[in-house]
């Protein structure tokens, strides 16, 4: 397991490139914010929020589907549950709430 100050260098990454790949797409309805670990996509009445949790060393992603933990797992955010990568579950997460095609690229772990 990673130390505290490497496991938060490595999820600014991961959150930067997430806004990065939002920041690509043309949709007006689309907007996020990131605040101290805190990454929050908003799409009309649609909130997903992906967030670090330092102490269980993951990834968390809530929306109104469902919470899902990510670990990494062989160099990938993977989800503890059904083993889905994290940049699948957030393309699935947007085209499924908020309609949009958004090309996130896999996030290196």
């Amino acid at each position: 397991m990673q130390d505290e100050s490497a496991f938060i260098a490595l999820t600014e990454r991961v959150l930067a490139a997430i806004g990065a790949a939002l920041d690509d797409t043309d949709n007006d309805d689309l907007d996020w914010s990131e605040n101290d670990g805190v990454l929050t996509i908003e799409c009309g009445a649609e909130r997903i929020i992906v967030n670090r949790h330092v102490p269980n060393r993951e990834l968390w992603v809530a929306a109104r589907s469902g919470g899902f933990h990510f670990r990494v797992q062989n160099g990938a955010w993977t989800d503890t549950r059904h083993g889905e990568e994290l940049a699948a579950l957030l393309r699935r997460l947007l085209r499924e709430h908020c309609a949009a095609q958004i090309d996130i690229p896999t996030l290196a772990a």
